[in-house]
């Protein structure tokens, strides 16, 4: 069923997806003309019309009505939404904020196309952009690891002591039997209400006579009321534990559904759940994730088998005590939680009251956003998972502000590093290769002192050089222990084609056999990798080879040396990863 505008008093009655429903009052307005004609707006942008699904939604969009119509009947509009003029809508949307520049937009665009009303001079600005920007958003900052960790030990405790105090109230329930034949006994009374929900006091007196001061209602009854059928507290420990293992987004953890899990063999699940802007996705959760999933659909299964039909299937119940009682109606009601409007405020309630403290020593604020931002920051600090975004429908730049962003200023100072460091990678490898051959050979050794200021050596070095004492597989080095490819003052780590790229080394026709030996091994991995990984491994290392290192060499050398070769992995020194036999 759509919302619906009712005029006397005037009112928006709106039946949201979930089947909860709200009627919006707005017979206290200014200017009720045009509030009716907003409110005709209104219901053109909630589902199934349009795309408003959710009743904070709708509330911010009936305060935004309210606002405008104030804010014009002070400045003497007194018609309708026809009437609206360019010059008055501009003047109020330059008075207010970008949000409550959309809302409003949004209200006149959904009368528009109930009526077709409005002004074109309106129109033309309702179609156009915004006169106002939307502010920048300020990301929110992952957790620290203390706060993290302090959260997640505080949530576990709270889910492990709900299932061994449930486990124990099962165990009570089946040996117990209906008190109103067998008498009164502790386990008389968790088979009682395992079997007809969670009674309160007076139901309990009314059922089996007890009075109200006897241990039945004053002991034993909370305990295995809260035992059998979990608090708010324990799901919303059960909610956040969830986010913090899966990463899920908010809203996706929040609808989530039985019919949403799959159960692919006994330790893999699948999750099936709607992010709000990019549609349904599924993640293969992890097994700690999956045990907490088996053990809240325990917890929730007396929920579950006394719950309404339609309720059955949403995974987050719990039962809830009613504020305004029938006669002969129970006390307590089966709801789902995300269709009250309380959670907030009880996650809130619920860390207050266990003492969870940031950093500062101030209660921690939860904020389930954060919880998935941490859950991905720490997953980039411990891999890398080869993906350029964490979420397809990001840009880096916005990852890198909200999901990567660093915690610390020593770890900024570390990032800020590690990107200088690769810039200044990038302009060695641009550098030409210092290649030598024989008559260019005999010039180095004609003007010692020359050649050694160019290649930044003093004469003994620059002599070590051309002797071969500097040699490594497929070049001279100038300095081993330059600290360009490992640790400063160690020798160089680095594989034998990395050579090809640094701007230490020094090729000579004595390094010639070595080079076509590297390249015959670029030739047996380019066949047996595709292009894709060839070009990603070695591919920069083939070009520099072929096109600015053999090219400056005589073809006289490079016969000679060709001869050496036998196109074998034992010819070069490689790791057992990197064979191609």
């Amino acid at each position: 069923m759509p919302a619906t505008v009712h005029h006397e008093p005037l009112r928006v009655e709106c039946v949201f997806p979930d089947g909860t429903r709200w009627t919006a009052r707005l017979d206290d307005t200014q200017n009720l003309a045009l509030a009716t004609d907003l409110a005709l707006g209104l219901t053109s942008c909630i589902h199934p019309h349009g795309r408003i699904t959710k009743l904070s939604t709708v509330r911010g969009h009936v305060a935004t009505l309210k606002t405008m119509v104030t804010h014009l009947s002070r400045d003497g509009f007194i018609g309708r939404a026809a009437d609206l003029s360019r010059s008055n809508m501009v003047k109020h949307w330059l008075a207010f904020d970008y949000y409550h520049g959309a809302k409003t937009r949004a209200l006149l665009s959904g009368y528009d196309r109930e009526t077709g009303a409005l002004r074109q001079e309106v129109r033309v600005h309702l179609e156009g952009r915004a006169l106002k920007s939307r502010p920048a958003s300020e990301p929110h900052k992952p957790y620290t690891d203390g706060e993290w960790q302090r959260l997640q030990d505080v949530m576990r405790r709270l889910a492990n002591e709900a299932w061994q105090g449930h486990k124990s109230a099962l165990e009570l329930a089946a040996s117990g039997d209906d008190p109103r034949e067998y008498g009164m006994s502790r386990e008389n009374v968790a088979w009682l209400l395992l079997n007809h929900g969670p009674m309160s006091s007076r139901e309990l007196i009314a059922a089996t006579g007890c009075t109200q001061k006897s241990q039945w209602v004053k002991a034993d009854l909370p305990k295995l009321r809260s035992a059998l059928y979990p608090s708010a507290y324990v799901m919303h420990a059960h909610r956040l534990l969830l986010g913090m293992y899966t990463g899920v987004v908010p809203d996706g953890i929040a609808d989530l559904g039985l019919d949403g899990i799959t159960w692919a063999g006994n330790s893999t699940v699948l999750m099936d759940y709607v992010k709000g802007r990019s549609g349904p996705e599924a993640v293969t959760i992890t097994k700690r994730a999956v045990a907490l999933l088996e053990r809240w659909l325990a917890l929730s299964a007396p929920l579950r088998n006394i719950a309404a039909p339609e309720l059955r299937e949403d995974l987050w119940l719990l039962a809830r005590r009613r504020t305004a009682l029938a006669e002969s109606t129970s006390p307590y009601v089966v709801v789902n939680i995300d269709k009250g409007g309380d959670r907030a405020k009880q996650q809130r309630e619920l860390v207050s009251l266990h003492g969870v403290l940031d950093d500062s020593g101030q209660a921690l604020q939860i904020h389930a956003s954060r919880i998935r931002e941490t859950h991905i920051n720490i997953g980039a600090r411990r891999s890398w998972t080869g993906r350029t975004t964490i979420d397809p429908n990001h840009t880096p730049g916005v990852e890198g502000d909200h999901y990567a962003s660093a915690q610390t200023p020593a770890q900024k100072d570390a990032i800020g590093t590690i990107v200088e460091e690769a810039q200044a990678d990038v302009l060695r490898k641009a550098l030409p290769p210092t290649v030598l051959t024989q008559d260019e050979l005999a010039s180095v050794a004609a003007g010692l002192p020359d050649a050694a200021a160019r290649l930044g050596l003093d004469g003994d070095e620059l002599a070590e050089l051309l002797g071969g004492e500097r040699d490594v597989f497929t070049a001279s080095c100038k300095n081993q222990l330059a600290g360009i490819h490992g640790p400063k003052g160690k020798p160089c780590p680095a594989r034998p084609w990395v050579c090809l790229l640094c701007p230490l080394s020094v090729f000579m026709p004595r390094h010639a056999p070595n080079l076509l030996r590297l390249k015959a091994y670029f030739s047996r991995q380019f066949r047996q990798m595709t292009n894709a990984q060839f070009i990603a491994i070695f591919g920069p290392y083939a070009d520099r080879l072929e096109r600015d290192i053999l090219a400056r060499f005589p073809t006289a050398v490079l016969e000679r040396a060709a001869m050496t070769v036998i196109d074998r992995d034992a010819e070069i020194p490689l790791r057992p990863e990197e064979l191609t036999a």
